[in-house]
This record gives structure tokens, C-alpha cells and sequence, in this order.
């Protein structure tokens, strides 16, 4: 009898307060993983980069900084990619129809380039339909 090629992920969750000091318990994450599965230097910057801006994102406009909503973040670690998931307790938001901060009347704006940065760095990156869930994957 053959036996069937069965392939096993690994999940990770944290469940974070909403308040800035939360990222330093998602950048031991990263990089307990990154260090595990032996991420590559570029794919590590651009997970720390897309998870810390989806994070505060998350804990600033999606719970509005209430320590008592949660930032759930979860990572699945397949053979070839990470799928990382982060959702806030808020009511979401129209990632549609979001400025673009490359537009001449924005590139002075302190704020408005997460969303952008984060399409650009992820190699997928997927929003449920009420925007408080985003789904990144990275290939590994």
C-alpha cells in the first residue's frame, strides 16, 4: 500500500493587548521562527517590516489603542511559505479605498504609506471583507 505524501504546518499564536509595547513580543516571534526555519535575510526585513506595520495598525486604528481588545496573530509555518494572520477586535475599514501615498499631494504626509508598503513587501496579501483581518504569505 502506498502511503500518502502527508505534508504538516506548524501554527503559532499570540494573543497581544493593544498598546505599542506589544510589538516587542511579535518581534520575538519573527525571529524564533526566522532562526527554526532559517529564513532568509530579505524575506526576514520584509516579515518584520509587513508584520510590525499590520500590528500597530491593528492596535492604533482597529482597536483604537483599548488595552482591553486583542491583536491576534497567528503564523502557520508550511514547507514553502508562512502564512502569517493578524485581526483586531475594531470594526474594520475600506482597504479599497485607501490615498495613495505616492500621489504628489501626499508625499508629505506623516502617515498613510502602511497598507502600501505592506501589498509591495508580502508576496500575497489578502484583507477579509471587513478589513479587520489581514492574511500575508510569504514564500520560504
Amino acid at each position: 500500500m502506498e502511503q500518502a505524501n502527508v505534508q504538516t504546518s506548524k501554527l503559532y499564536t499570540l494573543q497581544l493587548p493593544s498598546k505599542p509595547e506589544s510589538i516587542a513580543q511579535l518581534e520575538q516571534l519573527i525571529e524564533e521562527i526566522a532562526d527554526k526555519y532559517h529564513i532568509a535575510e530579505d524575506t526576514f526585513a520584509n516579515m518584520m517590516t509587513c508584520l510590525n506595520e499590520a500590528v500597530i495598525n491593528a492596535i492604533v486604528h482597529g482597536n483604537k489603542l483599548d488595552e482591553t481588545k486583542k491583536v491576534i496573530v497567528n503564523a502557520e509555518v508550511e514547507p514553502r511559505r508562512i502564512v502569517w494572520t493578524v485581526t483586531d477586535e475594531g470594526p474594520g475599514f475600506d482597504y479599497n479605498n485607501l490615498a495613495d501615498p505616492t500621489a504628489p499631494e501626499n508625499l508629505e504626509n506623516l502617515t498613510g504609506r502602511g497598507v502600501f508598503i505592506i501589498k509591495h513587501l508580502a508576496d500575497q496579501c489578502i484583507f477579509n471583507t471587513a478589513g479587520n483581518e489581514l492574511e500575508l504569505h510569504f514564500k520560504i
